[in-house]
């Protein structure tokens, strides 16, 4: 027997406008009505009070790396010094710590308000390379976490074999290679979907798959329908390695294998030719941008305006997880830009929630969410308009005063499926994700 709810929304973005007395319906996890110009609010209805946006994906996600949070904050260095330290925390996890660690920190993202989430997938193996008995037990651990924390995951299991182009996995990486893009693609084929778990694919780099075996990670995704993302062009030592290897840009590269397509997304995109622009928009192929990571690594500000005027469609993650927040990944896009070209307003507040939200979705294969609309899953969540960050602008300013004002604090509940993850504030089902989190990050250093 399904059970209707009713929500009663002070305030919602149903894109691209913010609207005011909205009642939402929800039945077996999906929304069926919306009923608009509501005054007061239905008996029995849930409140929410604030604005109600459509449930954020966060695109880009490596768990493990929310480990180095303040730690690689002493000193200086680059991203290769950076990768070092990281490398040095992937060393020391196990299924059961890693189930730990990204548990809690999949219930950071949904007190953020995230309610999907891309884990790019790239830590297999034990230490040295050796299979666990069930191959794919880190990726199940990290299934497992997203159903615990009470959001929904897209496992982006990548292929990661070489050191460099023409070089072996280092002795890191060995436990992220599967030696051949063959023996990647036969362990990926026994990951399982679920209800709240999508399975899609990862070429990790153009430095980290050989050539000629992209075209099996690419043939294994479009055989599946599966999202493909990869990391593209982060840095320009990458760039030069290619053109030294293969006399072009990795992005040229990645179009004679066949990787780019409607259901591949770069990651990064930062370091770009106006070829390279030319080549990822003609095949709408996705970017996500990671705006926290990119500077905090300092990496570079991507040409982001220019890649969706190409028709590449944008969305968001926080990538390393130097912060957790969606609204300010959206901001920074935003801002940065204005840095680059000294010039302000490039996308709208409604575009850039877009990104954050329904074409976040859609570059994870869950095209029916991100979106407060009948069909769509039931996956929404609140913030605050009367917090210190959000208080004075008028309600119909709500989706600038989101994405230009509030933070991951300001966001009061996260409705997965119809039900409550985070409930003023406090998650559901972790209640203290903030020891979750220590606890989870001092196992890997003891």
């Amino acid at each position: 027997m399904q059970v209707t709810r009713t929500y009663w929304l002070e305030h919602a973005w149903l894109d691209p406008g913010v609207e005011t007395g909205v009642a939402l319906e929800v039945s077996d996890g999906r929304v069926t009505a919306v009923r608009t110009g509501v005054e007061a609010p239905p008996p029995g209805a849930e409140i929410l009070r604030g604005l109600t946006l459509p449930g954020l994906a966060n695109a880009h996600s490596h768990a493990f790396h929310r480990a180095l949070r303040g730690v690689v904050q002493v000193g200086s260095g680059t991203f290769w010094t950076w990768r070092e330290v990281m490398y040095s925390v992937a060393d020391r996890l196990t299924p059961e710590t890693y189930h730990a660690l990204a548990r809690a920190v999949y219930a950071e993202m949904a007190l953020a308000g995230v309610t999907a989430v891309g884990e790019f997938h790239y830590l297999h193996h034990a230490p040295g390379g050796t299979p666990y008995a069930d191959p794919n037990a880190m990726g199940e651990a990290l299934i497992d976490a997203a159903a615990e924390a009470g959001i929904r995951i897209t496992l982006l299991d990548a292929a990661y074999l070489s050191s460099g182009f023409g070089q072996p996995p280092n002795h890191h990486q060995l436990r992220f290679s599967d030696g051949t893009a063959e023996r990647w693609a036969e362990r990926s084929s026994d990951l399982k979907e679920r209800a709240h778990a999508r399975i899609g694919a990862a070429v990790h780099s153009v430095r980290a798959v050989p050539a000629g075996q992209l075209a099996t990670v690419a043939r294994w995704a479009e055989e599946r329908r599966a999202p493909l993302h990869v990391h593209l062009s982060e840095q320009t030592a990458e760039n030069d390695a290619c053109h030294r290897a293969h006399g072009c840009t990795p992005t040229r590269l990645l179009a004679d294998h066949g990787v780019l397509g409607p259901r591949t997304t770069g990651v990064h995109n930062t370091h770009l030719t106006d070829e390279d622009i030319r080549l990822i928009g003609a095949g709408s192929t996705g970017t996500c941008m990671c705006p926290t990571t990119e500077r905090d690594l300092a990496d570079g500000i991507g040409p982001a305006m220019a890649l969706q005027a190409a028709g590449s469609p944008l969305s968001l993650g926080s990538d390393s997880h130097a912060v957790i927040d969606l609204l300010e990944e959206a901001r920074a896009m935003e801002l940065d830009e204005r840095l680059r070209t000294r010039t302000r307003g490039h996308w709208t507040a409604a575009s850039l929630l877009r990104a954050a939200s329904a074409d976040g979705h859609a570059a994870l294969g869950w095209q029916d969410a991100g979106v407060l609309e009948p069909g769509a899953l039931a996956d929404f969540t609140t913030i605050a308009l009367d917090s210190v960050r959000t208080a004075g602008p008028p309600p119909g300013l709500g989706a600038e005063t989101a994405v230009f004002a509030a933070t991951a604090a300001d966001v009061r509940h996260t409705v997965v499926g119809g039900r409550h993850v985070v409930r003023d504030g406090a998650h559901t089902r972790l209640p203290d994700v903030p020891r979750a989190l220590a606890d989870a990050v001092q196992a890997l250093r003891s």
